[in-house]
C-alpha cells in the first residue's frame, strides 16, 4: 500500500523528526493526569517504594518437586501481589533475543515512505502492518507511538506475506521466537495453574490450548517526545489478554499503578516482562491480578517494546470464573463473556471512563 502524504503526516514519527518545539493538543494529557507524569529517567532511579518483583523461573519445570513447589510459589505469590514481573532464567537463548531486537530496530529506521508499504487500514478491518493509535475514546486523544502488529502463532494461522520483508532476518527470527515464547506460556500457565490448586493443564485449556491460543506480536515505536511532561507513548489500561510477554531496548518507559501510585519498571537484563492479562484475572476469580499500566516517553530517546499478546479465540471460549474458585463466601466476580465481548465491553468502559481519568491518586 503506497501512502498518501496525509497519511505519512499522521506518524508520530514524522511529528517527532519535523522539529516542532510544542506537540499537537490531540497529544496533551487532561490536566488531572499530568501532575503524575514526571521525567522518566529520574523515576528509574528511584529505589525507595515498591518495586516491581524479578523471578527466577529456571525451576518451574524441575523434576525435583520440592524445587519446583518453591519456584511456583514465588511466581504464584507475584501474579497474586503485582501480576507483572521480570522474568529471569526463561531458556530463551540471549542470541535469539537480540536477532529479534536488531530485526525489529531494522525495520523502523527504514524510511517512512517504505514503512508505509505495509500500512494497515483499521477502518476496513485490516488491522496487521504498520500504523499509529487512531483515537477510539471520547476525548479523542491520541498517544504518541507509532507500532507494527500481526499475529505470530500459531504457524498455520500467520501470513508472512503481512510481515517486514526487510531487514531479511526478521522473519526467521520472529518465527523462532514466537515458537519459544509459546513454550514459555505453557509452563507458566501450568505454574498458575497449580498455584490456583487446579490441575497443571487447567489454564491451557480454558485459554484455547495449543491450537487456538493466538501470539499477537506488538511492536511499539516511541519516537523523541518534544514535551514528555504533557505525553504519553500509551494511556492506563490492563491487557485483554492471557499472558502479555514484553521484550524493550533497555530504555524505560513502562509504569504500573500498584497501590494508589506509579511505580516505574526497571530495565532488568536478559529478563522478559510478563503481565498477567484480564483473561487470566477472569479465571481466576480476581485471584491473580491484571495491573493497570501506561508508558511514558522522553526527550532523549527513542524506545522499543515488543509485545506478545496470548489471547484466546474471540468466539469459541466462554471466559468466567472456574467453577472451583467460587464459593459462598467468594462469589464470581465477573459475568460470562466471550473474548470478543470482553474488547466491547472495554472499548464501551473507556468511552465512560474519559469522564474520571486514571490519576496518581484515583483507581
Amino acid at each position: 500500500m503506497v501512502a498518501t502524504v496525509a497519511q505519512a503526516a499522521a506518524r508520530v514519527e514524522s511529528l517527532s523528526s519535523s522539529g516542532i518545539q510544542s506537540i499537537p493538543k490531540e497529544y496533551v494529557r487532561p490536566q488531572e493526569e499530568l501532575a503524575s507524569i514526571g521525567n522518566i529517567f529520574e523515576e528509574e532511579k528511584k529505589h525507595e517504594g515498591p518495586q516491581i518483583p524479578t523471578i527466577d523461573i529456571k525451576d518451574i519445570a524441575s523434576e525435583d518437586e520440592a524445587v519446583r513447589a518453591r519456584a511456583i510459589e514465588q511466581l504464584n505469590e507475584a501474579a497474586v501481589k503485582w501480576g507483572v514481573m521480570h522474568l529471569v532464567n526463561h531458556g530463551i537463548p540471549d542470541e535469539l533475543i537480540d536477532r529479534v531486537k536488531v530485526a525489529g530496530e531494522t525495520f523502523f529506521q527504514l524510511p517512512i515512505d517504505e514503512k508505509e508499504k505495509y500500512a494497515n487500514d483499521q477502518a476496513s478491518g485490516k488491522i496487521q502492518g504498520y500504523g499509529s493509535k487512531l483515537a477510539n475514546n471520547a476525548s479523542g486523544q491520541l498517544e504518541w507511538e507509532d507500532y507494527f502488529f500481526h499475529l505470530a502463532f500459531p504457524e498455520d494461522k500467520r501470513d508472512f506475506s503481512l510481515w517486514p520483508q526487510t531487514p531479511t532476518d526478521y522473519i526467521p527470527a520472529t518465527s523462532e521466537y514466537a515458537k519459544e515464547l509459546r513454550g514459555l506460556a505453557s509452563k507458566i500457565l501450568s505454574a498458575l495453574s497449580l498455584g490456583l490448586g487446579l490441575e497443571e493443564g487447567r489454564l491451557e485449556k480454558e485459554v484455547g490450548g495449543l491450537e487456538e491460543l493466538l501470539l499477537q506480536m506488538k511492536i511499539n515505536y516511541y519516537p523523541k517526545c518534544p514535551q514528555p511532561e504533557l505525553a504519553l507513548g500509551v494511556e492506563a489500561h490492563t491487557d485483554v489478554s492471557a499472558l502479555t510477554f514484553i521484550l524493550h531496548n533497555m530504555v524505560p518507559g513502562l509504569q504500573l499503578f500498584y497501590e494508589g501510585k506509579w511505580v516505574t519498571a526497571k530495565c532488568v537484563p536478559n529478563s522478559i516482562i510478563l503481565h498477567v492479562g484480564d483473561t487470566i484475572e477472569i479465571l481466576s476469580n480476581g485471584k491473580y491480578k491484571s495491573i493497570l499500566h501506561r508508558g511514558l516517553v522522553n526527550k532523549e530517546k527513542v524506545r522499543i517494546s515488543w509485545a506478545v499478546f496470548c489471547e484466546p479465540p474471540k468466539e469459541k471460549i466462554i471466559l468466567k470464573p472456574l467453577p472451583e474458585l467460587i464459593s459462598d463466601a467468594e462469589p464470581a466476580l465477573f459475568p460470562p463473556r466471550t473474548f470478543a465481548q470482553h474488547l466491547q465491553y472495554k472499548l464501551f468502559r473507556k468511552t465512560q471512563d474519559v469522564q474520571a481519568p486514571v490519576t496518581a491518586t484515583s483507581n
